[in-house]
């Protein structure tokens, strides 16, 4: 049997003359390493389909060129060689190339005050774009913490002090007694609410970064807000977490605040947009905040 060159559909002319923005695949999964642990990670890589007149584009170089991301631990100049591999095996065809990669990278993060450890999965997604302007690269991340209101905080205090003024109506209890009545449900009448709340950070890197500054971003996020959710605790990290949550009492404009002036101190980062959500437990609805630097 002789060998005939299989067919190209691709490569033949289609009848409706028009470019495409961005043409490729969504949903990839790859293995990669970033912070340094391993990660499933849903890649979406494509290019522009400049050429009007073209049918499409090659896909299976799309793919091959992804592979190169298999097991490394996920950099710029990784991440730029991919997309120069798509452009370059689409000559004449396109003119940009852009890749997503999503997922959860698992950090070990130790307890407040015990020996204790376990692990926290944050949400990733880093997006970059190569054209004629050259390389962007975006990096986003969720990070999850407690909030007190400091409304409720305020209310619940003039709450008890209300029932020790009932409660010692002569004005003559003394150092015992009321130590005593700190320390009992009769003295503690009233709790300020909390929630577990959400802030999503999204920066993008100075042209000049090698590294993608994952840890950086939530070791400063969660030094920023001081009560990032815990893993493993006993009592001891317990206690230590309501202390972390009475001193700091927090709207979703605090947050959001604090957040602010912790991306500015970040030298990777030339822009940079947040959200935090603030997952009432008083109400049925969120409290949010946006700020946003440089970002357009």
């Amino acid at each position: 049997m002789n060998e005939q060159p299989l067919p190209d559909i691709a490569a033949q002319a289609t009848h409706h003359d028009l470019s495409l923005d961005w043409v490729g695949m969504a949903g990839i999964a790859l293995p990669i390493r970033l912070a340094g642990e391993a990660v499933t990670a849903s890649v979406d890589i494509g290019v522009s389909l400049d050429d009007a007149a073209a049918r499409g584009i090659h896909m299976s170089r799309l793919y091959l060129a992804a592979q190169r991301l298999v097991h490394l631990e996920l950099k710029v100049p990784a991440i730029l060689q991919v997309l120069d591999d798509c452009l370059s095996s689409h000559q004449a065809l396109s003119d940009s190339a852009s890749l997503t990669l999503r997922g959860a990278v698992p950090l070990k993060r130790p307890a407040l005050v015990s020996p204790l450890h376990g692990w926290k999965a944050y949400p990733f997604e880093i997006r970059a774009r190569q054209d004629g302007r050259g390389l962007t690269i975006e990096l986003q991340v969720e990070v999850e913490y407690s909030s007190t209101c400091p409304c409720s905080a305020a209310l619940a205090r003039q709450l008890i002090q209300q029932r020790f003024a009932w409660d010692f109506p002569d004005r003559q209890a003394d150092y015992l007694n009321t130590l005593d009545w700190l320390g009992s449900t009769q003295g503690i009448v009233a709790t300020p609410h909390s929630q577990r709340s959400t802030a999503t950070l999204q920066l993008r890197l100075h042209p000049a970064c090698i590294e993608l500054p994952l840890l950086a971003l939530i070791d400063s996020a969660e030094q920023a807000l001081g009560t990032p959710v815990q893993t493993a605790v006993k009592r001891a990290d317990e206690q230590a977490f309501a202390l972390a949550n009475g001193q700091n009492l927090m709207f979703c404009e605090d947050a959001a605040r604090r957040l602010h002036h912790a991306l500015g101190q970040l030298p990777e980062v030339s822009a940079f947009r947040l959200r935090v959500v603030h997952a009432e437990s008083l109400h049925a609805h969120d409290a949010v905040a946006e700020s946003r630097c440089n970002w357009s």
